[in-house]
């Protein structure tokens, strides 16, 4: 059954409200990996940019690899015997574009203002001292998909144990949710190949890396409550 509006993400919304596309979750990935990856590519290749090429490639990868994890945990979240008040908590709030809107003005506010401080900021290093438009307006673009499915995580993770600390559920219902959780601890993980990029820049890395803490910490939490309610 495909879920009704209203207990969607964006990023599903949009994929199920394009007219007359009629794709599956498979192919919309893969559209997305090879529309982005490309364009990395061609940009890399004209303005002869490897290091933002290497950089761009993982972050395309992140990004699709956590399109992907957002289905799967959506669709643990939404089989009839989760809770209403969850679902309608995950999908019908939009808090995770809330999110991603917060993160991304503060991670445009470091780049360009706090970033341009240091001896080398990000962003020359990847793209020299005179960045090529179309690369930068591609970056963004990457920037704002990587900060999406980062804030999206993130509220997954706090609706789970929310709903872990909330509610009991029969032993086939936990299941269920853990499933959701563990999936929820894959999609932090997914955040850690862009550590390396990071090495230079204490901020940044120190960020993500407290995000995919954050998230292991509270889904793990969310784990650990699912397993005692079945046994209490």
């Amino acid at each position: 059954m495909d879920p009704e509006y209203g207990e969607t993400w964006a990023y599903e919304s949009i994929i199920g409200a394009l007219p007359g596309i009629d794709l599956s979750a498979g192919e919309a990935i893969a559209i997305q990996l090879a529309v982005f990856e490309a364009s990395v590519l061609a940009l890399a290749w004209y303005y002869d940019l490897r290091a933002a090429a290497i950089a761009g490639t993982a972050a395309v990868v992140v990004a699709a690899l956590g399109s992907a994890e957002m289905l799967r945990i959506s669709a643990a979240a939404r089989r009839p015997e989760t809770p209403e008040s969850y679902r309608r908590l995950l999908f019908g709030s939009s808090i995770e574009v809330v999110l991603s809107v917060l993160a991304f003005i503060a991670l445009i506010t470091h780049l360009f203002v706090f970033d341009t401080r240091n001896p080398d900021p990000l962003v020359e290093t990847l793209f020299g001292a005179d960045p090529p438009t179309l690369a930068v307006y591609l970056t963004l673009l990457v920037l704002w998909d990587l900060c999406y499915r980062i804030a999206t995580g993130w509220w997954v993770a706090i609706v789970g144990l929310w709903r872990s600390v909330r509610y009991r559920f029969d032993g086939r219902t936990a299941g269920v949710l853990r499933r959701a959780d563990r999936e929820s601890v894959l999609f932090g993980l997914l955040q850690l190949p862009l550590l390396p990029f990071l090495t230079d820049h204490p901020v940044l890395f120190a960020a993500l890396a407290a995000h995919v803490s954050a998230v292991l910490v509270i889904s793990g939490t969310s784990l650990v409550l699912l397993w005692l309610g079945e046994y209490r």
